[in-house]
């Protein structure tokens, strides 16, 4: 399957900027693929080493802060000489060891020609924490999902060459147009995991996608009791457990007493705050006014929380497949829906989206485009029914206002209806 990112790690290779690289994201979204990868496709050689399966690696940072003793330690280990620009080093698990972590700030500073790429699980917590790593010494990308152009890509290879090639005010016919809904469906029941991707690609078996989405959702939650640190991991599995039931009421703030009746924030913060740091929840802010820049009007105590991955999403929800191929309205549609345009639209935006919700009027996203603000509907079926989008564009009459929904692509007077699966592209088509 081809990463997008593959593209970032590139950009890094050839930064005369770069610094030792970090990868964020959510157990089991690809970061150990993608760096074997770029490691084979890049690089002369890569050496990797991994601090969960290799436990004794630890020592070595342990007793020496000199990067050019650590290489040579590591060459020893690898049977090979590191050579600096020719061999990729990659640390995986490196949360197992944060002298390892740590000894970055040294390889930035005294042997900036080494090329190192590190990633571990439930790393972002450990970033969240100054203290712990080497602040502005290290670069990091964050890994997600693949997204649905990646998923079409990995799938139906010809329809993806029609798709990449959709350009601005472009009429899709028909044909494809049914086709490309076809292939959402299918992401929103397979998500965007590798391994989900991957058995759909070779099996083409919803009940091995559903088992895989099982045991994955048990993985994580398994994780919350292993790497909690000080916070509560009942608190968390609550918290992870509520985001259905919180999706569900339309347009409404995340409710702590959803999680637990009577529930205060200062119970669960802490909780929300790791599953966020930990690239399990994507959190969103409300903002109190609508205008550039959206991160100074963020009402801080109203958000709503999305999952990572649609997929998961549906699986947690309990949503039957059928009711997605062959139901035009279904209980959950709503939310899925949005939690799908939110998984293709916050890795093309510098700045991520909001809400605004009010007593008259809501809007399901806002976009910050450079200067510009743009609104969003994001509707699961062929609605045009939005009476407070509608009223925000007639009132402020905003050069861009998107509408998500499986009609096809086209101009509704000043509305830019885009066909869901184009979410993805939103950026390219504005």
């Amino acid at each position: 399957m081809k990463r997008k990112a593959i593209n970032d790690l590139i950009n890094w290779k050839n930064s005369e900027e770069r610094k030792p690289l970090v990868l964020k994201g959510a157990r089991q979204v690809g970061k150990t693929w993608l760096m074997k990868e770029f490691g084979k496709t890049c690089y002369e050689h890569f050496v990797y080493f991994n601090f969960d399966e290799e436990d004794q690696l630890k020592s070595i940072f342990e007793a020496n802060k000199n990067p050019q003793r650590i290489i040579e330690l590591l060459s020893l280990i690898a049977g090979e000489k590191i050579l600096p620009g020719e061999t990729l080093i990659i640390f995986d698990e490196i949360q197992e060891c944060p002298d390892a972590l740590n000894s970055l700030k040294y390889f930035k500073e005294k042997a900036e020609d080494y090329h190192i790429i590190a990633a571990g699980s439930l790393l972002g917590k450990l970033l969240a924490e100054p203290k712990s790593y080497p602040v502005g010494m290290v670069n990091l990308l964050d890994i997600y999902p693949l997204s649905f152009s990646e998923f079409l890509e990995a799938t139906d290879s010809i329809l993806f060459t029609y798709y990449d090639g959709i350009h601005k005010e472009q009429q899709i016919e028909e044909i494809f147009h049914n086709r490309l809904i076809e292939a959402y469906n299918n992401y929103l029941i397979i998500g965007g995991m590798p391994e989900c991707v991957a058995s759909w690609i070779k099996y083409k078996d919803p009940a091995r996608i559903n088992q895989i989405q099982k045991e994955l959702i048990e993985i994580y939650e398994n994780d919350f009791s292993k790497h909690n640190g000080k916070v509560n991991s009942g608190r968390i599995l609550m918290v992870f457990r509520s985001i259905v039931s919180q999706l569900a009421k339309s347009n409404e703030k995340f409710m702590y007493g959803a999680v637990r009746s009577g529930a205060r924030a200062r119970e669960f913060e802490e909780a929300i705050e790791w599953l966020v740091s930990a690239g399990m929840l994507v959190r969103i802010y409300n903002v109190s006014k609508i205008e550039h820049p959206l991160a100074a009007f963020d009402k801080l105590d109203q958000f709503k929380l999305f999952m990572f991955d649609t997929g998961l999403l549906k699986h947690m929800a309990g949503i039957d497949n059928s009711t997605i191929l062959l139901k035009n309205d279904y209980q959950f549609k709503g939310p899925l829906t949005e939690n799908y345009v939110l998984q293709q639209l916050r890795d093309q935006f510098d700045v991520c989206p909001r809400y605004y919700s009010d007593k008259n009027r809501e809007l399901d996203f806002i976009l910050q485009n450079g200067t510009e603000i743009i609104p969003i509907e994001a509707k699961g079926g062929k609605d045009k029914s939005a009476p407070s989008f509608k009223r925000y564009i007639t009132d402020n009459h905003p050069a861009h206002a998107i509408r998500y929904s499986k009609l096809g692509y086209r101009k509704d007077g000043y509305i830019t209806n885009m066909p869901l699966y184009l979410a993805g592209k939103t950026k390219d088509l504005l």
